[in-house]
């Protein structure tokens, strides 16, 4: 593992004392360090499991090539960000900057796992209502290319368990009435929808995985012997619904799927996310007209998107409140949740002078009058 040298810029070197940080719930060690309140709980961004022999380096060695490719987990997502915002703000501070507006820098809890002891129970505190904000920024993805994503809106995710019942039996019997049949059904019809959706998609250049919805079957049970028919079977979804889509007349389309299949076939969701919010983009807007001002004078290739999965900017957005979802990251494979995720030292840094000229054109616009 290398090391940092006295040459390193300091805004890498806490990036990367950052990522050494090992964050993996439910046993993560923190060390000595300590946090301020307002920072409290900001470790709890990485709540899954990886495999760490597929990583080429050790994924919290915050290993740095020759190339100055950074490589541990949550260089990308998203620890990359916290520290970007934290030195943006810390050079406008020492610039001596000031604004008409105030800026809050929050970091919540639990957002791998849905927010719902979060963002989504925050934004209805009283303390995220003092803050009075007039726009958020969040987590975007890495772009290979060279465009930057921002992304004004999110998909619905829907978490769906259907359960088939029916007879139990001897294997070597055909079962009229089996579970299986049933089960059988319905992941032909969500897997054909799935297949029209991945169709449309590739068809229309002009569309991204966000304008269409994604449906994934994530896990199946049933059964305990080899040679017993079960009684009943069940199968999970995960679907990432198009904001722009009739959700009521959606979900009663699903229902059909499921009683077409047969009796005792029932479904619970474990997430139906019902908000279809979205920022507006518009040249006129002045949230939007401040975000992309200063990405036009620095030379950024904006690409507006609706983010494919899922973010705390839904609950900000829900609550009534506009959001951008950005992580100045191009020329960059989007490696989240992946091994070997990785970012190069210049991307990084370059970010951090991308948010100070966004922070500082989003905290000079003044109050409008609805906020007087």
């Amino acid at each position: 593992v290398d090391t940092m040298s006295s040459s390193e810029n300091p805004s890498t070197s806490l990036f990367r004392e950052y990522l050494r940080i090992r964050t993996v719930h439910p046993d993560p060690d923190y060390g000595n360090r300590t946090w301020s309140l307002y920072m409290r709980n900001s470790m709890l961004q990485e709540c899954f499991f990886f495999l760490q022999d597929l990583w080429t380096h050790p994924p919290f060695a915050a290993h740095k090539d020759e190339a100055g490719n950074i490589y541990a987990r949550g260089t990308q997502d998203m620890k990359c960000v916290t520290i970007q915002y934290l030195e943006a703000l810390r050079q406008l501070k020492s610039d001596g900057s000031h604004f008409p507006r105030t800026i809050h820098l929050t970091l919540v809890p639990d957002e791998e796992t849905g927010g719902h002891t979060g963002m989504e129970l925050f934004v209805d505190y009283p303390e995220f209502k003092d803050l009075n904000p007039g726009i958020t920024l969040d987590e975007g993805l890495a772009s290979p290319t060279e465009e930057f994503s921002v992304f004004y809106g999110e998909k619905c995710p829907w978490w769906i368990t259907v359960h088939c019942r029916g007879d139990p039996g001897h294997g070597s019997l055909f079962i009229e009435n089996a579970a299986a049949t049933k089960l059988h059904s319905v992941i032909t019809k969500f897997l054909e929808f799935r297949e029209k959706e991945k169709k449309r998609l590739e068809s229309d250049p002009s569309l991204s995985i966000g304008d269409v919805t994604t449906v994934n079957l994530t896990k199946l049970s049933g059964g305990i012997l080899y040679n017993v028919v079960p009684s009943i079977m069940s199968v999970t979804f995960d679907l990432r619904v198009q904001p722009t889509l009739n959700l009521k007349e959606f979900e009663s389309r699903i229902e059909g799927w499921c009683r077409e299949a047969g009796s005792d076939v029932t479904w619970e969701y474990h997430q139906k996310c019902m908000n279809q919010n979205i920022t507006s983009i518009d040249e006129s807007y002045p949230w939007w007209k401040a975000f992309s001002k200063p990405c036009n004078e620095l030379g950024l290739k904006l690409k507006p998107e609706i983010f494919p999965a899922g973010t705390d900017s839904r609950y900000i957005r829900q609550a009534g409140y506009p959001a951008l979802g950005f992580s100045p990251m191009n020329h960059t494979p989007i490696l989240l949740h992946d091994h070997n995720e990785y970012l190069n030292e210049d991307v990084f840094l370059r970010g951090i002078h991308i948010y100070n000229k966004i922070i500082s054109s989003l905290a000079s616009v003044p109050a409008f009058d609805e906020e007087l």
